[in-house]
């Protein structure tokens, strides 16, 4: 999946040629996976929304949208900022392959992040 300047791959697939810099975007580490076998180059845990935030999203997937807004104001905040902040920084000079063990992708903090990525890049 391509994003903008971005790829989106799952942590568990094996790496691509045309994926640049690897930039896990989990909280947690994937299970069951090496961190050979993963090739992240940069692991941006303040990237992900908040374990709180996750939880709650977690209660009932239903939430997505409400789960989407709250994310995107957690992403401005002095926890998060830096973490999106690095991301922008690789993303001006190298290809980002953004990297998450979710399942389900285009439910998950992925496209928010991206979204918001998106934004700060056209200010």
């Amino acid at each position: 999946m391509v994003s903008g300047p971005f790829h989106v791959r799952r942590v568990y697939d094996p790496p691509h040629p045309d994926d640049g810099c690897r930039v896990l975007v989990d909280r947690l580490w994937p299970r069951g996976v090496s961190k050979e076998r993963a090739a992240v180059d940069e692991w941006l845990k303040d990237t992900a929304p908040s374990a709180e935030l996750r939880h709650w999203y977690h209660e009932d997937r239903s939430r997505y949208e409400e789960f989407a807004r709250r994310y995107t104001r957690e992403l401005a905040d002095s926890d998060h900022a830096p973490a999106v902040d690095r991301v922008l920084a690789l993303s001006a000079t190298q290809a980002v392959t953004v990297l998450t063990s979710v399942k389900d992708i285009e439910r998950s903090h992925v496209p928010v992040l991206l979204a918001h990525l998106a934004r700060r890049s056209e200010q």
